[in-house]
């Protein structure tokens, strides 16, 4: 029997499909990503790595010197964050040691990740394919950094949520007592509920119990009186000169040399420097928590309008809050962007035709893809020519931050669309 040429180059995307779905391409595909990764960490070296180093001071100077972040000095991350930053500290004696350890458990918990990302339904090879895609475009800047092992967390638990929303409520409290970006998931799980029984059985008592952990634990130590303290390091910050925010006044310097940025040596950060910008710091320390409960109240009323859609909507409000966890930030760390390639790569795994998930997902999938690889045009390649105020490193920065807003707001305009048409059918347990 003859095959026509349509039939054939049919015949042969389906093989390629096939076997880039396949459990050995999809590990191939891992770990040349992150060899990649690893190797331009250490070609960037301390840009990248750096960090890894203030994580191994804190914790050996502790194990030393019994001086320990939160239970002898207040400290810009949450208690459990010392959890991660202590197990190389454990199984090293030296500094590169200690960066490959880090790095080690860093791809260990994306391997995790990628296991269940894989493993999703009905189209988990196409959520890691574009997982890894999105991390291989941000750079190596995730895999020196907190947020690093904070994204599979987030992937996780919303890859999880529909189905075991305790489980993914007890993930997302873990990676907020590390650094605060998972409580967004939080506060999604608890405006999707249901009803109070749900409310409190999946999301009060799975997040009272971890916290009640994590408080002990400070008290036990001591450190009860800086436990709650990270709010406060955050709110004296000035307008970090990657924030969104921050973008008329990187741009006005291309023509206005009064603008400064300057070194920051106790937080190791560039800010702006001004009575402008720091009127756009103050106003940010309110726009963002109300930012936050503003989409939390959004998505509740979403899923009461279209129970029948709660996952997507879960998804879409996660996306809307880690967004705007970045909008309205003062504090714009190029890291920050790994948060948000969770969402989409839960939503392409676990998305379907009937569920529209190409109207939904494609565009928003598109752009946060351009705006990982812009992240690391901005940093670590071109950041001296940013914090120059060169033209072009400038202009980078602008359209990334730019299309960052465009993605939330697409974010909250499909869950406009959603809640607008109400459908009476129960959702799913």
């Amino acid at each position: 029997m003859s095959t026509t040429p349509r039939t054939g180059r049919r015949d042969v995307l389906r093989s390629t499909v096939r076997v880039l779905s396949s459990w050995p391409a999809l590990w191939v595909g891992f770990a040349v990503v992150h060899a990649w990764i690893i190797l331009q960490a250490w070609v960037f070296g301390g840009q990248i790595l750096g960090d890894v180093g203030l994580y191994e001071w804190w914790v050996r100077t502790g194990m030393g010197q019994g001086w320990w972040p939160v239970f002898g000095y207040d400290w810009v991350y949450p208690l459990g964050a010392l959890g991660p930053m202590l197990v190389p500290a454990l199984l090293t004696g030296s500094t590169d040691a200690y960066s490959w350890v880090w790095m080690g458990l860093v791809t260990i918990a994306n391997g995790v990740a990628v296991a269940v990302l894989g493993r999703a339904r009905p189209h988990g090879s196409a959520g890691v394919w574009f997982w890894l895609a999105f991390l291989a475009a941000l750079g190596p800047i995730w895999i020196g950094r907190l947020d690093g092992l904070l994204a599979p967390i987030i992937l996780v638990a919303l890859l999880v949520a529909v189905r075991r929303p305790a489980l993914a409520m007890t993930l997302a409290t873990v990676g907020a007592w590390i650094k605060i970006a998972p409580g967004a998931v939080a506060l999604v799980l608890a405006a999707t509920a249901s009803n109070l029984k749900e409310l409190l059985r999946n999301v009060v008592l799975p997040g009272a119990a971890v916290t009640a952990v994590v408080v002990g634990v400070a008290i036990a130590g001591g450190g009860q009186d800086n436990v709650l303290d990270v709010f406060g390091e955050q709110g004296d910050r000035q307008l970090q000169v990657e924030a969104v925010a921050a973008t008329p006044f990187t741009v006005a310097r291309l023509w206005d040399p009064t603008i400064q940025v300057e070194y920051d040596d106790v937080i190791y950060t560039y800010e702006v420097l001004g009575a402008g910008p720091d009127a756009v710091a103050q106003a940010l320390d309110v726009a963002l928590p109300v930012a936050a409960l503003l989409l939390a109240a959004l998505v509740w009323f979403t899923a009461r309008r279209r129970p029948d859609r709660v996952g997507d909507i879960l998804l879409l409000g996660a996306t809307a809050e880690l967004l705007a966890l970045i909008v309205f930030n003062k504090v714009g760390s190029p890291q920050f962007v790994a948060w948000i390639g969770p969402p989409l790569a839960a939503a392409i795994a676990l998305g379907s035709r009937s569920q529209g998930t190409r109207r939904t997902w494609f565009l928003p999938a598109l752009g946060t893809l351009i705006v990982a690889r812009l992240t690391m045009e901005v940093y670590p390649i071109r950041y001296g020519e940013f914090l120059g105020g060169w033209p072009l490193a400038t202009t980078v920065g602008a359209v990334r931050n730019a299309l960052l807003v465009a993605l939330l707001v697409g974010a909250v305009v499909r869950l406009v669309q959603l809640a607008r048409t109400r459908r009476t059918v129960s959702r799913p347990r």
